[in-house]
C-alpha cells in the first residue's frame, strides 16, 4: 500500500469528521437537537433554470451525444460560453481554447497545482485557508508556506508575504471570498499583491504564478466586488466552481482558465491538459457541461445567506463572540472562547452545536460556523450559543 493515501483515507478531514459525527448523533438524540454547522453545503436550491435546462437537454439531445465523452478538455462550444461570459462580465481577455473543464474546484486545483510545480518547489497561500490545501501541494511534491493574515481584516500581511518569497516559490494561492473567514479581499489588496510578485518574479528571474480559487465569486453581500485577478496579473490561474453559485456541489462541475496574456500561456495550458491527463480528470460531466453552457450569469437566491449572516453574526457578537464582518461566503470565523479550539469544539458539543476548529485551516484559537442552514435552524441554535457564551462568564 501507499502508506500516504492510507494515512488520507484512514483519517477523513476534520470538516467530514464532524459531519459524520453529527448524522450519528442525529440519529441518537434526534435531528432537532443538533445544530450542524460543520459543512459548506448550500441550502438554496438551485435556479430553476438549472432544472428547465437540464429537462431540455435529456428530451431534446440525442442521448448517446448528451452522455458521451466530450473532447478531453471539455465541449468546445461550453467553453466558448464561458469564455464570452468571463470576457463581457469583467472586460479581460479570454480565449475557449484556453479553458479546461473540471469536476468541480478540487480537481481545478489539483491539476493546477501539478502543471505549475516541481517536486521540491514552494506554494505560498495565507492563513484561514482550506484544509485540503495542504493535502493537493503534497501530493505534488511541493510544499505549501503557510502566512499568517492581518487578524483585524484578514486581508494579507504584506511585510510577512515579502519575506516568504524565495528561489524556490512557484505560485502564490489565494481564495476571495474566502473559506473559512468569509473575507473579500480588497482591490488595494489585489493591486499590492500584483505589483509584488510582479517584482518577485523579476527578482528571481522566473515566472510566478498566482492561482486563484473562486467556488465563492457570486456570493457577496452589501455590493462588495470581487477583483477579477486576470485584470490585474496576467500570470494567473483561475480556478472556477458551479458547486456554490448553483447550489450543485454533488455534481461536481467547474473550469480552469489560463490567461492567454500569461507568459508561456500555450505551454501553460497545455501543461494542464497534461495533468488532467496524468491525474485521469478528463471529459468532465457531460451533460453538466452542456447545462452550464446555457446558465452562465445565473445565481442562486444567496439572499438567504446574506440574512443568516446577519443573524446569525448578529446574536454571537450580543453574546461575547467575535469575528472578522465576512462580506462573501457563508462561513463565520469566530473566536473561540478559550485558546484550544479543539475543546471549545468539544465543549459546543454538549449544547448540539457542531463547530469546526480553525487548526486544520491555519489558525489556532478560532472555529469555522458554516451558515449554509435553514434560518429555522439558525433561530433554534441560538440559546445554545448563549449557554456556551454564559459557561465562559460571557
Amino acid at each position: 500500500m501507499n502508506e500516504r493515501m492510507y494515512e488520507l483515507g484512514s483519517k477523513r478531514s476534520v470538516i467530514r469528521e464532524i459531519f459524520e459525527f453529527g448524522k450519528k448523533r442525529a440519529q441518537e438524540v434526534g435531528a432537532d437537537k443538533v445544530f450542524d454547522f460543520s459543512l459548506g453545503n448550500p441550502s438554496v436550491k438551485p435556479p430553476q433554470i438549472v432544472e428547465d435546462t437540464l429537462v431540455e437537454l435529456l428530451q431534446t439531445e440525442e442521448a448517446t451525444a448528451l452522455h458521451g465523452y466530450t473532447s478531453a478538455q471539455g465541449d468546445y462550444a461550453t467553453r466558448k460560453a464561458i469564455a464570452d461570459y468571463i470576457a463581457r462580465t469583467h472586460h479581460v481577455e479570454t480565449d475557449p481554447d484556453y479553458i479546461y473543464m473540471t469536476c468541480g474546484a478540487a480537481a481545478s486545483l489539483t491539476i493546477s497545482l501539478s502543471a505549475i510545480c516541481n517536486r521540491g518547489d514552494e506554494v505560498i497561500t495565507f492563513a484561514p485557508f482550506f484544509t485540503e490545501y495542504r493535502v493537493f501541494t503534497q501530493t505534488v511534491g511541493a510544499k505549501l508556506i503557510e502566512l499568517a493574515s492581518d487578524p483585524d481584516t484578514f486581508q494579507i500581511d504584506f511585510a510577512l508575504l515579502e519575506r516568504a518569497f524565495s528561489a524556490k516559490t512557484a505560485a502564490v494561492l489565494v481564495n476571495s471570498p474566502n473559506n473559512p473567514s468569509g473575507v473579500v479581499y480588497s482591490e488595494s489588496t489585489i493591486q499590492r499583491l500584483a505589483a509584488l510578485l510582479e517584482e518577485k518574479s523579476r527578482q528571481y528571474n522566473k515566472t510566478i504564478y498566482l492561482i486563484t480559487d473562486e467556488p465563492y465569486r457570486e456570493l457577496v453581500y452589501g455590493g462588495v466586488k470581487v477583483p477579477y485577478l486576470t485584470a490585474y496579473y496576467k500570470n494567473t490561474v483561475v480556478c472556477y466552481s458551479y458547486s456554490k453559485s448553483l447550489s450543485l456541489p454533488g455534481e461536481r462541475i467547474g473550469y480552469i482558465f489560463v490567461n492567454p496574456q500569461a507568459e508561456n500561456a500555450k505551454k501553460l495550458y497545455l501543461s494542464v491538459c497534461g495533468a488532467g491527463r496524468a491525474l485521469g480528470y478528463v471529459c468532465a460531466p457531460s451533460l453538466f457541461q452542456k447545462m452550464v453552457a446555457r446558465c452562465q450569469g445565473v445565481t442562486s437566491d444567496v439572499s438567504v445567506y446574506e440574512s443568516n449572516r446577519d443573524l446569525l453574526a448578529g446574536a454571537l457578537r450580543q453574546y461575547g463572540y467575535a469575528c472578522v464582518q465576512p462580506d462573501g461566503a457563508f462561513y463565520l470565523f469566530v473566536k473561540a472562547l478559550e485558546e484550544d479550539a479543539n475543546a471549545f469544539c468539544e465543549r459546543a458539543k454538549q449544547y448540539g452545536l457542531l463547530l469546526v476548529p480553525g487548526d486544520d485551516f491555519g489558525c489556532k484559537g478560532y472555529v469555522r460556523i458554516a451558515y449554509c442552514v435553514s434560518p429555522e435552524m439558525i433561530s433554534r441554535s441560538l440559546p445554545s450559543f448563549k449557554k456556551l457564551a454564559e459557561e465562559y462568564g460571557r
